[in-house]
């Protein structure tokens, strides 16, 4: 019986050191560091299915949008597809008759049931451009299908119960059922789950729904007065209540502030970890990863103090190292998943097989600044540090016309080849834009022009390219972005000064992107190629 017990003993253990080796025995250059993603990957909604991971993220006004994440191991991520192209439901969304800045996809909701993936979000608009969205496939790095929309819904969780009757959960704690084939909500469902307590205020933001162990978990970020940023949950036997209350994320973290608004997640082996945002100035709103402990059937999030960890173990080891901001030399048929267009792109006005191995930027129609530019491109900036430089060709460029590279948001700071009659001149500037609060149309852009150098200064006018570079420096308190030019791409030379990022919730709401441009201010047919993208982030 001893030597019985004794084999079932070492076959235990050599399973369960299987299984170890299957997950993480990462030596410690090798751990995640929070920030999971030091990028601006707002509102967060994650799933698991077998051992990947996908995640769906906030970029509003960016197309394609509201972009799907893979991972393995919740440290190496990578975009695999979007959801969407472009939204139509206005000229707005073509920066026409206004634009649609910091509104559009919001907070989506992503699930997987039996087979099918889905995910739901509300565009932060009035009306039918406000109307909520429900999309679905099968495969979900393949293509999304627009199965309905409906009425607004603000900052939803789809919600599947074991009995397959569906719900929406949003703003505070209201909820309505859905018909099975999702199509409408059921009539005289609406109802209201719990009542904000005392101790809050405003909105509950950023609804997610899950269940365990047959009790329903509704987490929640929360604003107590005068106090800060909290996550909460409220937990209840059945889906209608009644709900109780628990604060499970109360953290500073890095000198940013406090941490919350996500999800939880488990994974293969029972553990459970949790994805929450924290707002980081320049940058944008940047998510975490922590442990999630189920303590006394609640889930509570962050170590064994409650606080963000600095660093933990990735799921499993030696996978691949990936990342959302990526280099490029534009020699492929398509436009990598790493770039997104400032608002919808105008189709006619690029390519990548004009001039093989760049992107050309054509300009689309007349505009007066680069706010209202059609077929600007985007990428993220990163922390704690990035560099990105990019080799341009400006000699199709129109009495006119502006191309460059810039540290894009509201206040922007910008490198801009301008051509004027036959001249060309290269200009570090600060551009600071107003927007309407309905229409977010642009009342104007404030430009300060802090150098300005003639490029027949620079190199002979039979050379074509000028190559731009833009550092970031995401630090606590500092949010810099600082500014490059060079005829070679290997002797640098600063150009302007210092530029203070921002981040502004009331105008773009989303942090500072990389951005290449190209746009006409008196007549169209100019271009400018760019090339060897070169995205650089220093190890911290």
């Amino acid at each position: 019986m001893c030597r019985f017990l004794l084999v079932i003993s070492l076959v235990v253990s050599f399973v369960t050191a299987v299984a170890a080796g299957k997950r993480s025995s990462s030596p410690d250059g090798a751990f995640i560091e929070n920030p999971m993603l030091w990028a601006d990957v707002p509102d967060p909604d994650i799933l698991r299915v077998g051992d990947t991971y996908y995640m769906v993220s906030t970029t509003m006004h960016l197309m394609p949008g509201a972009p799907i994440m893979r991972s393995k191991d919740l440290k190496n991520w990578e975009t695999v597809n979007y959801i969407f192209d472009r939204l139509t439901d206005s000229p707005r969304y073509d920066l026409q008759q206004g634009t649609v800045y910091g509104r559009g996809q919001w907070a989506t909701s992503l699930q997987y049931h039996k087979g099918k993936f889905y995910a739901l979000f509300s565009a932060n608009e009035q009306g039918a451009m406000g109307d909520t969205y429900i999309y679905t496939t099968e495969d979900i790095e393949g293509k999304w299908t627009l199965l309905n929309r409906m009425r607004h819904f603000h900052d939803a969780s789809l919600f599947f119960d074991d009995d397959d009757r569906v719900y929406v959960i949003y703003a505070t704690g209201q909820m309505v059922e859905l018909k099975a084939d999702l199509s409408d909500v059921k009539e005289g469902t609406e109802c209201r789950l719990f009542k904000r307590g005392p101790q809050e205020q405003g909105l509950l933001e950023g609804s997610r729904m899950v269940k365990h162990h047959g009790r329903y978990y509704l987490l929640m970020i929360a604003w107590p007065k005068g106090g800060h940023r909290l996550e909460v949950c409220y937990r209840a036997d059945h889906i209608r209540g009644p709900y109780e209350r628990r604060i499970i994320l109360d953290s500073e973290f890095g000198g940013f502030g406090t941490v919350g608004q996500g999800t939880i997640v488990d994974s293969e082996y029972g553990d459970w970890y949790a994805i929450i945002f924290q707002d980081r100035n320049g940058v944008g709103r940047v998510p975490m990863v922590m442990p999630c402990r189920w303590i006394d059937g609640w889930p509570m999030l962050g170590d064994e103090l409650g606080r963000v960890p600095q660093k933990m173990r990735p799921l499993v080891s030696n996978q691949p190292e990936k990342g959302i901001v990526c280099s490029d030399d534009f020699a492929g048929e398509h436009l990598g998943l790493h770039w997104q267009w400032n608002h919808n792109p105008v189709d006619g006005a690029w390519s990548l097989t004009e001039r093989a191995g760049w992107l050309r930027l054509k300009t689309a129609r007349k505009v007066g600044n680069l706010f209202e530019a059609p077929n600007t491109l985007t990428q993220r900036m990163e922390g704690p540090a990035c560099s990105a430089a990019v080799k341009m060709d400006v000699s199709h460029l129109k009495d006119g016309d502006c191309a460059g590279f810039a540290a894009f948001n509201d206040h922007s700071g910008v490198l801009t080849v301008k051509k004027t009659g036959k001249q060309l001149v290269l200009e570090m500037s600060e551009q600071t834009v107003s927007l309407t609060e309905k229409e977010k149309a642009i009342e104007s852009v404030e430009t300060k022009v802090v150098e300005s150098i003639p490029l027949t200064a620079l190199r002979s006018s039979s050379t074509p390219y000028l190559y731009l570079r833009i550092d970031g420096d995401f630090t606590v308190g500092r949010d810099i972005a600082t500014f490059y030019y060079s005829t070679d791409g290997e002797q640098w030379q600063r150009i302007g000064s210092d530029f203070k990022m921002r981040f502004d919730w009331q105008r773009f709401f989303m942090g500072t992107k990389y951005a290449l441009f190209c746009y006409a201010t008196k007549r169209t047919g100019g271009w400018a190629d760019f090339d060897d993208f070169n995205y650089q982030r220093p190890k911290p």
